[in-house]
């Protein structure tokens, strides 16, 4: 913020601002166009590379694969027609027969970072002195060749992948893109090839490029923490390069694609096609290879049957108004989007990563208020006058076209798309996918026209990006089996919502299950979800299989966090002067208050936390329902969140008794660890923020003392990411995101939270923090 030139850029943007504003522009249609540029259609690859990081040289055996711009296999040449062979779907074996191409034994397998390299993909071409002979037709013919989505499709975003759950030993995912429908081919329909081998050897390579590690800080055991027991790492399998060509084992299968709803824009249709995944699991874990209609192949990695999954999670996946984005753009890079993208990406290159979760806000839809048809009601003068603005049907098109413009430019940006594609995701919500402060708002600005509007179509839209649901296609049924995803579990309607919250209960392994909780499909400023998305959670919870071991809740926000309550009463109350100026608009305080309803700026940000005072008993109570399920199912239960861009460990723990130690860790069905992870993107908080949360850290609570519970941060922050001692060891303020594994030979869930070292230039430092199996 204080970067020299930053604060003359953003008054030449507000100038711009209002430039665009007084000469609004209006396409053939009369329509406005639209703040946001209309991102334009998709050509060539899909997944646009990413500058490459400093790495060894072309002759390093550890090149390939070992940076993040080469996570992609190169393109294969075009495949020519041969009697089919595929295992395909009977649904789509007669009609689409004419695209049916099963490739060459010898390209099965392009180059891989995972897998070891056989000598019949090996091949390349190299430039040489008699190609300069060579007519421009002849120069064409002998170079490789891009794959072609034939019949094509003219893509406006995609492909984008979602892991959805394992039953009986098969994992279900599926695959989206979408598609703009006057430059594209329909007939015969979109289809996705899927191939795999269960006896292809995956390869680990747990080596940073250069063949240095990226550290990980493990905390060591102490008296006054006697929460850490890091253990050791499990070691990863080397495998050498050598020769392999597909087994009799080799599998393949064809997807037919389903339309599940169409945009209709200014640039004409859009057609939204999913394509359903069902791979078998084998008894090792295996690359799994997609491509839609013949094009660009991608691979993916699932576990063995019986292996716990690895996997990365990252929040706040965008900047906020006002942050300039390239101070976070280090050498190398197109964008402040991308170094910390390109550090999970270098991750997943070396030992890959099974599950991408997103714990919210995995984009910011805060502009929508820029849109041209929004400025009657962003600018009317009262509260009152911006609960009665009326909705009208230019501003319903303006919210459905902002959404779908942002989503796809924000997923197909650069190393968040290579993510998105090559690592099955599963999404939960927070507010800034739906808009700033969403659900903490009074009432009555909640159930205005607008606002409901504005929640009602984010809503709609997340879980069609998001979670590739439409629910006129999958319906709201909350009966287990009864979704088209087997792990959505739907729960309440929301007060402001027109439609149920939509939960995930997934597998990640036979020892490991995770609940993504919506808290934000009901949130109002009382009540963070209902009792029957609670109830209904709860249901399908006690339901698991006895042998897991470990239950993950991602919730979005902290739950065990320091308390800011002084600072909520002083927001709240009307006699704040300097909130009293800020609605005038006196001295410049403007920004002081928020623009939908002049509440203090930073009032909903408090009162969406869960220790705020107005959520403070339901989050209590939430904590000893997690204890009763933790206690009955036999099973440790930890928390996942984000949102408040800082990296933070908080625990739960059984009360101590006068001045002994407390019960081991392993045996407290009370002790619950919560790890924020925030944010992968976003800024960190100012450094007074930062010092004031941190003073707080050290606070003791006595909130949960009459439940025997007791609650504070950990020290997990010893030392800076430069190696250097730190003062307060309980909050990092720098981006981040977290990696998670299972340890099989001691149970314990490990999070390792990666932490930029220095900012923009893609590299983490990690630090470490285990809980361990119940021993109850």
């Amino acid at each position: 913020m204080d970067e020299p030139g930053f604060h003359a850029r953003r008054r030449a943007a507000k100038e711009r601002d209002g430039r665009y504003y007084d000469h609004l522009q209006k396409g053939p249609d009369g329509r406005y166009l639209g703040y946001e540029e209309a991102p334009e259609p998709m050509n060539g690859p899909w997944v646009p590379p990413i500058p490459p990081r400093p790495s060894p040289g072309p002759s390093s055996p550890e090149r390939y694969g070992s940076t993040s711009h080469s996570l992609l296999p190169p393109p294969l040449p075009p495949r020519m027609p041969v009697p089919v062979h595929h295992q395909r779907h009977d649904s789509a074996s007669s009609s689409h027969s004419s695209f049916q191409y099963p490739p060459s034994p010898s390209s099965y397998y392009p180059p891989s970072p995972h897998y070891a390299p056989s000598s019949a993909s090996q091949a390349s071409f190299a430039p040489s002195s008699s190609t300069v002979t060579l007519s421009a037709a002849q120069r064409a013919q002998s170079l490789p060749r891009t794959a072609q989505m034939s019949p094509h499709l003219q893509l406006m975003c995609g492909p984008l992948l979602r892991y959805d759950t394992v039953e009986n030993g098969i994992w279900y995912g599926a695959v989206m893109v979408v598609s703009v429908d006057a430059g594209s081919q329909y007939e015969p329909h979109p289809m996705l090839d899927i191939e795999w081998d269960p006896e292809r050897p995956v390869h680990h390579n747990p080596k940073r490029p250069g063949g240095a590690r990226n550290p990980t800080v493990m905390m060591q055991l102490s008296a006054q923490q006697p929460e850490f027991n890091p253990g050791a790492l499990p070691s990863a399998p080397t495998l050498q390069p050598g020769t392999y060509l597909p087994s009799a084992s080799f599998r393949s299968q064809i997807a037919p694609g389903h339309e599940i709803w169409v945009y209709n824009g200014v640039g004409g249709p859009c057609t939204f096609w999913r394509f359903m995944i069902e791979v078998p699991l084998g008894p090792r874990e295996m690359g799994v290879r997609y491509r839609v209609n013949g094009g660009q192949q991608i691979e993916f990695f699932v576990p063995a049957v019986d292996q716990d999954m690895r996997w990365a999670a990252h929040s706040c996946n965008g900047f906020s108004a006002g942050i300039n984005q390239d101070d976070f753009r280090g050498p190398g890079f197109a964008s402040g989007y991308d170094p910390v993208w390109s550090d999970l990406l270098e991750h997943h290159a070396a030992m890959p990563y099974h599950v991408l979760v997103g714990g919210g806000d995995q984009l910011y839809c805060d502009a929508l208020t820029r849109e041209p048809e929004m400025q009657g009601w962003i600018n009317a003068k009262t509260e009152r006058e911006k609960i009665a603005y009326p909705l009208t049907e230019d501003m319903r098109l303006a919210i459905d076209r902002f959404y779908f413009r942002h989503y796809c430019t924000s997923f197909r940006r650069g190393a968040f798309a290579q993510a998105n594609s090559s690592i099955p995701m599963m999404n939960m919500l927070d507010d800034h996918d739906l808009i700033d402060g969403f659900g903490s708002y009074p009432d009555n600005l909640q159930s205005s026209d607008v606002f409901r509007t504005i929640g009602s179509r984010g809503y709609f839209f997340y879980l069609l990006f998001q979670c590739f649901t439409v629910d006129e296609v999958d319906g709201t049924n909350h009966h287990r089996g009864a979704h088209t995803f087997k792990s959505m579990l739907i729960g309440g309607d929301g007060p402001w919502i027109p439609q149920p919250t939509h939960s995930v209960l997934t597998y990640l392994g036979p020892h490991v299950y995770m609940l993504l909780l919506d808290c934000r499909g009901e949130r109002r400023k009382t009540q963070v979800c209902s009792e029957t998305t609670y109830g209904r959670a709860f249901e399908r919870i006690y339901q698991l299989p006895p042998q897991v071991e470990h239950l993950v809740i991602q919730l979005g926000i902290p739950i065990a966090y320091p308390r800011m309550n002084f600072l909520e009463t002083a927001l709240e109350s009307k006699f704040n002067p300097i909130i009293a100026l800020g609605r005038n608009g006196s001295l410049g305080l403007g920004s002081m208050v928020n623009k939908f309803n002049t509440d203090a700026e930073l009032l909903d940000d408090l009162n969406d936390h869960w220790t705020a005072k107005c959520h403070k008993r339901e989050r209590n109570w939430f904590v000893v329902e997690c204890q009763k399920i933790a206690l009955n199912k036999r099973m440790r239960v930890s928390y996942l969140t984000g949102d408040v861009h800082c990296a933070a460990v908080g625990v739960f723990k059984s009360l101590a008794k006068g001045w002994g130690r407390g019960i081991d860790p392993a045996k407290d069905h009370r002790y619950m660890i919560d790890v924020t992870s925030s944010a992968i993107v976003n800024t960190p908080p100012p450094v007074g923020v930062l010092t004031m949360v941190s003073m707080l850290a050290d606070k003791q609570h006595k909130t949960m003392h009459d439940v025997q519970t007791d609650e504070c941060m950990l020290p997990i922050f010893q030392r800076d990411t430069n190696g250097t001692p730190l003062k307060s060891k309980m909050i990092m303020g720098r981006r981040n995101w977290c990696s998670v594994m299972r340890d099989n030979s001691t149970g314990e869930l490990e999070f390792d939270i990666r932490v930029e070292k220095v900012k923009g230039r893609g590299e983490t430092v990690g630090y470490a923090v285990r809980t361990p199996p119940p021993q109850w």
